[in-house]
């Protein structure tokens, strides 16, 4: 792993949690965890994407086959989210380290504001060293439970995080050129890039509790591309697997972004047409926006234009009324026309809470023409 790179998302797979559809793998998990713990100690931020609940609901229930029907699931992944969480709880306070239950339907990243909501708490948790062990809500999100995967729910909770890496534990060694058990000749591809096509045609199925295949794991791996995050499709199965990617030795198959992040999010934020409002600001802020790159505060802001919600795209006006950027606002209208032209350390008298001491962060503002 890079230097500096130390926030990682880990997503661990059904086949290396379960006991073959007996419940979960409690001496497993606690193996995982102890790497975990020890990477805590070295600094590194991680969040913990772990596949389970059902299969451990299965058991608890007695069923030995996976239901078809949607209420049955649900019913299964309630029952398991007990027994997953309660494992991995009395885990990581065997270190004296905290856990926290995090679970994301669909809407959470499609709505730009509970989007914002997730990720800021997901920061809080890892800033006070908090492990968040994170899941879909399977009880209630019909939709995710039949077209969702862990999978991907990992690489989004990546983008969410701005992770450098994220880690995809299965039971195979990573991605071959072939299926190696039919053709032996088959080789790892240990270097590669998230998202060529060509991948794809290598990749196979999905096991019986699992329903991420190979190639759930290659487009969570574009999908996490997008925010910079490398992914390592790598076997959960190897001692200290996760010391030693860290300690950089190559394991599985490494998938590079081919872009840099910020540049693609804020090619996105500055062709936007879904405009919500204007922020008129005064000649200083206009000009440390345009000539330093940094965040907006509210301190700038002289006028409010227009209804907006938090996390909607708005555009920022200098004294001339020229637009010349636009962003990701962290306080609705409301709330930005209250604490405009104030100091960022009176949002809290003047709102009651603090949401973000930017009125747009840096990395949520593109200037126009750049």
């Amino acid at each position: 792993m890079k230097q500096g790179a130390k926030r990682c998302v880990i997503k661990i797979g059904s086949a290396l949690v379960t006991d073959e559809g007996r419940g979960l793998k409690r001496e497993a998990l606690h193996l995982w965890v102890d790497q975990i713990a020890a990477l805590r100690k070295r600094g590194y931020e991680c969040v913990l994407v772990s596949s389970g609940a059902i299969a451990e609901g299965m058991s608890r229930l007695g069923w030995k086959q996976r239901p078809v029907a949607v209420y049955e699931l649900q019913a299964a992944a309630a029952v398991g989210q007990m027994g997953l969480v309660q494992v991995y709880e009395s885990c990581f306070q065997r270190h004296g380290m905290h856990t926290a239950q995090v679970l994301f339907s669909h809407e959470d990243f499609s709505n730009r504001g509970r989007y914002l909501n997730a990720r800021s708490t997901l920061k809080t948790l890892l800033a006070l060293g908090v492990v968040p062990v994170v899941n879909e809500n399977d009880t209630v999100a019909t939709e995710e439970l039949c077209l969702g995967d862990n999978d991907t729910l990992a690489a989004l909770a990546a983008n969410l995080v701005e992770a450098s890496l994220l880690v995809i534990l299965t039971d195979q060694e990573g991605l071959y050129s072939a299926d190696p058990r039919s053709h032996p000749e088959a080789k790892l591809v240990q270097n590669a890039r998230a998202g060529d096509v060509a991948l794809m045609d290598m990749a196979g199925g999905s096991g019986a509790l699992g329903r991420g295949g190979m190639q759930t794991k290659l487009k969570a791996a574009e999908l996490a591309a997008r925010s910079g995050t490398t992914t390592v499709i790598t076997s959960g199965r190897t001692p200290d697997v996760l010391l030693r990617l860290m300690d950089g030795e190559q394991l599985g198959t490494r998938l590079e972004p081919g872009q840099r992040p910020v540049a693609a999010r804020k090619r996105w934020l500055a062709t936007h047409v879904g405009v919500r409002g204007r922020l008129l600001l005064d000649a200083g802020a206009a000009r440390v926006l345009r000539s330093s790159g940094r965040s907006l505060l509210a301190v700038g802001v002289c006028g409010v234009e227009g209804q907006f919600s938090r996390g909607d795209i708005v555009a920022c006006v200098d004294p001339e009324q020229r637009e010349f950027a636009r962003g990701l606002v962290n306080y609705n209208s409301d709330e930005a026309g209250r604490i405009m032209g104030k100091a960022s350390d009176r949002i809290l008298d003047i709102l009651g809470y603090v949401d973000e001491p930017e009125l747009i962060h840096r990395d949520n503002l593109s200037l126009l023409g750049t």
